[in-house]
């Protein structure tokens, strides 16, 4: 597994991660089964949120954990927080009170990241500084970042914090293309152009932000692999994936990660046999000609 630096720190991660928002679903032997098939596939990152299972997703992760042969600092452990019911809350008081939470439920004295879920428009920035102060100060975490943020809604988070943001994670698959599609139809009256997404891959490419995909094979109606109203992507996924002898899964992530900006894709499925199989993008590069092959074959106009 490619290993690749998070954002601006120092810690060298794998390319691929594990999302453990349906852990909950999972019984405890089950779950360590997952666990301990991404670490020996190569993943070393395992991504969490406070609101995940309603918080049952932590503790599935923490007991699981417990049965398997891998050292808590052997691994990254990434949550998130701000998502409460019906609103969203970045107020000192919560952030703090989220990690204590989340520190408890996963069995660990420390959070390598810290994200900031997605955007709370009331944000007073000042106290976000304050939390993150007082949480890194106490070694209680390493780094942090967002998700979902925009370039100006991180900016002004900048302005106030001392650490470095060093993630961003954001939807993005072939069926999810925004941020890409704005860059390419620039300076064009088409659809695409419209960039809902405020130049947010440049920006990160720029400011050393990792970006982290996430849901990379959905689209609106689920998940488009082997979905026959897709059937144009997909068979052209396995026509490409029969030259590097690997399926239309794998391509689907190898195509996300051929991007230069060095994305860390968050995989959500709780199947064993899966990850083996998703990990093996790690391994394969399609060229530049393939790329944009499989992007027009999703439904994109290159103009």
């Amino acid at each position: 597994m490619k290993e690749i630096k998070l954002g601006k720190s120092d810690l060298n991660v794998s390319e691929i991660a594990l999302g453990c928002m349906r852990m909950s679903e999972l019984d405890t032997q089950k779950a360590s089964r997952v666990i301990e098939t991404a670490y020996n596939e190569g993943i070393n990152f395992y991504d969490h949120a406070d609101i995940y299972g309603k918080g049952e997703s932590e503790e599935r992760f923490k007991d699981a954990l417990k049965n398997t042969f891998i050292n808590r600092d052997d691994i990254f452990l990434q949550s998130k927080t701000g998502i409460r019911s019906g609103y969203y809350d970045f107020s000192k008081q919560h952030i703090v009170s989220s990690v204590e939470k989340s520190l408890k439920r996963l069995g660990t004295e420390y959070l390598d990241v810290l994200l900031l879920h997605r955007p709370d428009t009331l944000v007073e920035p000042e106290e976000v500084a304050e939390a993150f102060n007082q949480l890194h100060s106490a070694g209680k975490v390493k780094q942090f970042g967002v998700s979902n943020h925009s370039p100006l809604q991180i900016e002004l988070l900048k302005k106030y914090i001392d650490q470095e943001l060093i993630t961003n994670q954001l939807q993005f698959g072939l069926m999810h293309t925004g941020m890409i599609d704005a860059g390419i139809h620039v300076n064009t009256k088409d659809e695409n152009a419209l960039d809902h997404d405020r130049a947010v891959l440049d920006y990160s490419r720029l400011n050393d932000m990792t970006i982290q995909p996430w849901s990379p094979v959905h689209a609106e109606d689920g998940v488009f692999l082997n979905n026959p109203k897709y059937q144009k992507v997909n068979d052209r996924l396995s026509e490409i994936g029969d030259k590097y002898g690997v399926d239309n899964e794998v391509m689907s992530i190898a195509w996300i990660l051929r991007h230069p900006a060095e994305m860390q894709v968050i995989l959500g499925t709780m199947t064993p046999e899966r990850i083996k199989n998703y990990s093996q993008a790690s391994k394969v590069k399609i060229t530049r000609e393939e790329w944009y092959d499989i992007y027009r074959a999703a439904g994109n106009s290159v103009p």
